[in-house]
């Protein structure tokens, strides 16, 4: 459906009368009259009266049979935004409800789509809340774009592009989740026409010449449903369905299909009394044509989560061609046409009713969203993620239904029912079997989810988990747990400098002196400083150094390097790093590169896990997208001797007194087998892995080449890591 384009007072007053017979129809005319003074000698791009927009924007208001005080807001929506009218003006003429709904439209601004994304999403969260007080401020909205979008033809290309891209981005997802399915329509068929306009003629053309064939063929299937409708008492106005251009072109790309095998183009709409009849017609429908498997969808059972309610059925009709039908009653009907504008009483400024509330637990999921997601970037990607998806309808073991986008697992699942049942989730059972927590669940199926006390989110679970909620909560208990170890790590991390210098760690974390010391270095607690050392963004020595300063003692390093914490090695024993400048942080050696004395090393300050010790080639290191100010130079400390595991691999051949061969080459050279693992080959070479205990690079360097001296030994070589079977 494509509603007329209102262009006069008069035209707007007719339509508005027609639905609501008792409204104030003097309101609406003086509003006119304020938009028309306040917008004069402004003109659109096309050079009419500027005024003609907020009376189109009115107009749309009307089809969806707004109230009042909303074709009011429409009229005026531009003033305060566009010309000297003031808040204070509006209310003393109109009232505060009106000023309310301009000013929440006004707020949301204009979103440029290929400009800053920070400002994209600040407006939206603006649109979010509005939406959550008055969702009239977001319908007038839709209705402002899509006049807008009507008009594009009058901007240049670039412009066109831009808003046009928005508007899918973002209003027609928007309007089809508050479920105004022709505005939804119309949005996208215009904004195909404006993005790919070659596609959308063609289309156009097409669609119209097979209307036109088709006619006939049409009017058969018509003549044929209505008489079995009243040879079996059944009441059902039979109509044509208008055909959504952007549909048809997304289905073509979907399923990488031509024109022609599009088959559900021709599609009628069959509207009747009851919820009933819905189901009677609908065998009815079936006894006449046979219907296809897999596209028959019962959303009057299990409606939409914008309320959208019908039965759709797709049969082989007349000649073998495929007819789509849509099933249902006046009032379904006029929530398909209406969504939620159906839905709020005009009493009720704008509030969604009770007894639907339930049916938006989408935009309270928003709100969500913009109070845990500070992150902007963040918070897009939710938004759009839940405006496009598509939709499978799972159920709890009591039989209510749960909405999860396509592809969503247990996982998600379980978060939609409550974050601690996704916090605790162990596993869970679809339609009475054990599955993975990766399964990705399918229409229909019932879900049991089994949880644990001691179980705790995963960060593997991110990569599978689909809805944004999931991910969110996932991620916001990751940052939680790595803020608790950072204060832990970050605490010991300064008691232990403290010691070091004679202070007692009890005595200066009660002192007024560390807290400003805090509040100085822009940390507003002396937990949120430890939490900074923690996290490597801060050094002990320097917060100690400044402590000790009034104190009159120069605590500032007199070396190129100092001495700090001691590094395990494989097998226990301990090798000393020491650290440039003085930065005294927990550190580990990392497992991936293995480094050893000799090897070039590298330190990287991880978050919540102190320095992790890399050796300067470690492709890890090189591939991760790091902060350089992460990055801490380290060395060796040779003054300590020490023992390190490292991973040897020997391919030789498979005859007997090899492997004992190689064990005494790797003893003669001093060095202790503590692990060993032997395949053989198809090839018969034998692969000997050996975790071999050594000092430095040169001890690996003698190791290695008394393997290589053993007869029968083709390669040994130093690999960076290895899992055994042992």
């Amino acid at each position: 459906m494509m509603y007329e384009t209102v262009t006069d007072i008069d035209q707007l007053l007719s339509r508005l009368q027609a639905y609501q017979p008792e409204a104030d129809l003097g309101m609406v005319r003086k509003a006119y009259e304020f938009s028309a003074r306040a917008h004069e000698g402004q003109t659109r791009r096309s050079g009419e009266p500027y005024v003609k927009h907020p009376v189109a924007v009115a107009g749309v208001l009307t089809s969806l049979k707004t109230d009042v005080t909303a074709i009011v807001a429409g009229l005026l929506h531009d003033t305060l935004e566009d010309t000297v009218a003031t808040a204070d003006e509006l209310q003393k003429e109109f009232g505060k409800e009106v000023v309310h709904l301009v000013d929440g439209v006004t707020k949301i601004g204009k979103i440029t789509f290929r400009s800053s994304e920070e400002r994209q999403a600040e407006n939206f969260r603006k649109m979010v809340l509005s939406m959550a007080d008055d969702i009239r401020v977001v319908i007038i909205k839709l209705a402002d774009r899509l006049h807008n979008m009507r008009t594009l033809e009058h901007l240049k290309e670039s412009k066109r592009y831009e808003i046009a891209k928005e508007t899918l981005e973002i209003y027609a997802p928007l309007a089809n989740r508050i479920g105004i399915g022709w505005v939804k329509n119309e949005l996208e068929d215009l904004c195909l026409k404006h993005l790919n306009p070659d596609v959308y003629e063609t289309l156009r053309v097409r669609v119209a010449k097979r209307d036109e064939d088709r006619q006939q063929y049409i009017q058969e299937v018509r003549e044929l449903v209505e008489k079995a409708l009243a040879e079996n008492g059944l009441v059902g106005a039979v109509n044509g369905r208008p055909k959504h251009l952007y549909g048809i072109y997304q289905k073509m790309k979907k399923q990488s299909i031509s024109f022609e095998e599009v088959y559900d183009l021709t599609a009628l709409r069959i509207i009747t009394d009851t919820k009933m009849n819905c189901y009677a017609l609908l065998g009815v429908i079936h006894s006449l044509w046979r219907p296809l498997p897999g596209r028959f969808k019962d959303y009057i059972a299990i409606p939409k989560s914008n309320l959208y309610q019908s039965l759709h059925t797709t049969v082989v009709g007349p000649k073998g061609e495929h007819v789509e039908f849509q099933i249902r009653t006046e009032e379904m009907h006029r929530v398909a046409e209406y969504g939620i504008a159906a839905h709020w009483k005009y009493k009720e400024q704008g509030r969604v009713q009770d007894k639907d509330s339930k049916a938006f637990g989408w935009l309270r999921q928003f709100i969500e969203w913009q109070q845990d997601l500070p992150d902007n970037r963040q918070f897009m990607d939710s938004v759009k993620l839940e405006l496009f998806h598509d939709v499978v309808y799972v159920f709890t073991p009591k039989g209510i239904v749960k909405e999860l986008p396509k592809g969503a697992t247990p996982v998600d699942f379980a978060y939609a029912i409550h974050t601690e049942v996704g916090d605790h989730c162990v596993g869970a059972k679809v339609n009475g079997k054990i599955v993975p927590l990766k399964h990705e669940v399918s229409s229909g199926d019932t879900i049991e989810i089994l949880t644990s006390p001691n179980q705790t989110p995963h960060k593997d679970w991110l990569k599978f988990v689909r809805t944004s909620r999931a991910k969110t909560k996932i991620k916001h208990w990751i940052k939680s747990e790595e803020q608790k170890r950072s204060l832990e790590i970050g605490r010991r991390l300064l008691e232990s400098e403290l010691r070091r210098h004679g202070l007692a760690p009890s005595q200066v974390s009660k002192s007024d002196a560390l807290l400003d010391l805090a509040k100085q270095e822009g940390y507003a607690t002396i937990d949120e400083l430890a939490a900074a050392v923690g996290f490597g963004h801060v050094a002990t020595a320097q917060i100690v150094g400044r402590l000790l300063a009034p104190m009159g003692e120069n605590r500032t390093a007199s070396h190129e390097t100092e001495p700090v914490p001691k590094v395990a090695s494989g097998r226990g024993t301990e090798a000393s790093v020491q650290v440039r400048g003085g930065r005294d942080l927990l550190m580990q050696l990392s497992r991936c590169c293995n480094p050893v004395p000799g090897d070039r090393i590298l330190g990287y300050i991880t978050r919540g896990r102190g320095l992790t010790i890399h050796s300067v080639d470690c492709p890890n290191l090189g591939a991760l997208d790091y902060d350089r100010n992460r990055l801490v130079e380290v060395e060796w400390d040779t003054a300590t001797p020490s023992q390190h595991a490292v991973n040897i691999s020997v391919i030789a051949e498979d005859r007997t007194g090899v492997l004992a061969n190689v064990s005494s080459a790797i003893a003669g050279s001093d060095a202790n087998i503590s692990r060993a693992e032997i395949t053989t080959r198809e090839d018969r070479k034998a692969e000997l892995h050996f975790v071999v205990e050594i000092s430095d690079t040169n001890h690996l360097y003698r190791v290695l080449k008394a393997i290589e001296r053993v007869d029968g030994v083709i390669t040994a070589r130093r690999l960076r890591s290895w899992r055994g079977k042992i």
